[in-house]
């Protein structure tokens, strides 16, 4: 009997919370996420969750609600095929990105803006009127195009009238299970510049944290010593039910001495803030280890909204004894773990500040200048002070010497110009210059303009090697198996480039627009035979023409029957 009575109080409560809720699921197969919102991404918070489409492509997906398509994207990369739909009862929008395909109303609409503008990438913006859709139509079916690592739905809902994310989850938690906390996995301990030591240094203490056999957590069995002023990071992860895959954490929660002075609450994502990402984590570490610490402490020029602090997270160490702190880390099911661990305070002497090349400040302009190299940082775009250091090594093998920015890897809130200047100038096309980026025997393609001898680049973060070199060779054009292409009734092209990367490409036939369509993950770029724009039974004339980022261009010519 109580069985029954608590069947029938949980079929109300969902059927309760599904008749509250404006939206039906976006999906007609069970949510399960392979990625929840607010997690750690390079350079960004994830701004939606992602579905799992039981591990194939062109699952329907449907509106969740009356209103009309907003905007349709398309690109090789990012969200590659996305679509937007707004929603007027309740002034929010839903996002479906890495689609396959659109229904075939979208599809028409979309493929007919492509031959109007004669690209492939496409981001146009609708009125109400054009693309009107009712609740629990197929608008579009589920791919893996774009920056996607395997078939899945990235879905997003945000507020139309500014475009700032929410969790989804606040809609679907009912039919989605989770019963399980989050895990931590390391402690972090650091330092201010000037104002703290930890053990005698001012380097940063880190300590892995391990779960034990009887499920509990391994402490922190060396006292840490510490003094003045300092921050904490925690490197933690969430789990849930029924996958192996791991998630954000939702809000995190630091006391010290029972009193709570960090907290921070990941309910939504501005993404004109949400490069400062880079603040909130330890980036120097992430860009060596690719692994997340987590401060619980502001910088500055950190405008995130998810906090609640005292003296910004700092903890002031004035007292020679045990310091007793504690994490709390929750889902957005309320799924809860706590962490204690100790610092003891120790007078010691606090290092004074590393030799610098020049100190920069977050809050003002920031320019370094010599005649071989520049760097101009505007304000605002450095999170907190640095010590900024600049190394320099003649080079036989490039065009100029090779500069060493920075000995820490800092994050830029956007692009900031840097100029190098070349030590021999011999090319007549300028074009051809460009500032790269050396990773061991590889170079990263940065490019730039040429002003009188000195390229000039854009970078968004310091760290690394940078000098300039050349790209004269045009991108490779190869034609797959272009014998087959009548009878399978698909043109497909093979690009390549050997440093600044495709920056643009053109089909033709017969000397109209021909709309090829490419994906980041495949050097390949394929046509599909239109019969509404190919005449059949007569000899056809193809031209594709394709561009790196140093204006290099290279053109395939191919006469076929169709």
């Amino acid at each position: 009997m109580k069985k029954n009575i608590l069947f029938l109080l949980s079929i109300f409560t969902i059927t309760t919370s599904i008749a509250q809720n404006p939206y039906r699921s976006p999906l007609g197969i069970p949510l399960i996420l392979s990625a929840n919102f607010g997690e750690l991404r390079p350079n960004h918070f994830h701004s939606g969750v992602d579905l799992k489409t039981e591990r194939v492509v062109n699952k329907p997906v449907y509106a969740m609600a009356d209103g009309y398509i907003s905007r349709i994207s398309i690109s090789p990369s990012g969200y590659g095929l996305a679509l937007y739909i707004d929603y007027p009862a309740t002034g929010q929008t839903s996002v479906y990105g890495h689609l396959n395909k659109y229904a075939p109303k979208i599809a028409e609409y979309a493929k007919g803006k492509q031959y109007e503008n004669e690209n492939f990438r496409l981001d146009v913006t609708l009125n109400a009127h054009e693309i009107p859709v009712k609740r629990g139509e197929l608008v579009a079916y589920s791919g893996n195009t774009g920056s996607s690592g395997g078939p899945h739905v990235h879905f997003e809902i945000r507020n139309s009238a500014d475009q700032v994310a929410i969790d989804p989850l606040e809609y679907y938690k009912d039919v989605i299970n989770d019963t399980q906390a989050p895990l931590i996995k390391g402690i972090a301990i650091y330092p201010l510049n000037e104002k703290g030591a930890v053990d005698f240094s001012r380097d940063t203490y880190r300590k892995r944290i391990t779960v034990l056999k009887d499920g509990s957590y391994s402490a922190l069995k060396d006292t840490v010593q510490v003094w003045g002023q300092i921050g904490i990071g925690v490197n933690t992860n969430d789990k849930m039910n029924g996958t192996t895959n791991i998630y954000g954490v939702r809000r995190v929660r630091l006391f010290c001495d029972d009193k709570e002075i960090f907290s921070s609450d990941l309910s939504n994502v501005d993404f004109s803030k949400t490069r400062m990402i880079n603040s909130m984590t330890d980036f120097d570490y992430w860009y060596r280890n690719r692994i997340f610490y987590e401060k619980s402490f502001i910088e500055p020029g950190n405008k995130l909204s998810i906090y609640k602090s005292v003296n910004n997270g700092y903890i002031d160490i004035k007292e020679e004894r045990i310091y007793n702190l504690r994490y709390e880390l929750e889902d957005i099911y309320g799924n809860q773990t706590d962490y204690s661990f100790c610092v003891k305070g120790r007078e010691q002497t606090i290092p004074q500040k590393r030799r610098c090349t020049q100190m920069m400040k977050w809050n003002q302009d920031n320019e370094y200048s010599s005649d071989l190299f520049s760097l101009n940082i505007p304000k605002e775009y450095l999170y907190d002070d640095i010590c900024f250091m600049l190394n320099s090594y003649p080079s036989a093998k490039y065009l100029s010497d090779l500069f060493e920015v920075n000995d820490t890897y800092i994050p830029l809130h956007d692009y900031c110009n840097m100029t190098i200047k070349l030590n021999k100038d011999s090319l007549s096309n300028k074009s051809q210059y460009g500032i790269v980026r050396i990773n061991g025997n590889k170079e990263n393609w940065i490019g730039g303009t040429y002003n009188d001898s000195h390229i000039t680049g854009r970078i968004r973060e310091l760290g690394g090697t940078y000098t300039i070199s050349t790209d004269t060779k045009a991108p490779v054009i190869t034609p797959v198996q272009p014998e087959r292409w009548t009878r399978q009734a698909e043109i497909k092209i093979k690009l390549s480039d050997d440093k600044s990367g495709i920056s643009s490409f053109k089909g033709t036939i017969d000397g109209s627009f021909a709309l090829f369509e490419n994906d980041v993950k495949s050097p390949v770029y394929s046509y599909k035979f239109d019969p509404e724009r190919l005449k059949k039974g007569q000899v056809h004339k193809l031209v594709f023409t394709a561009t790196d980022a140093c204006g290099n261009t290279s053109s395939y010519e191919y006469e076929f029957k169709y």
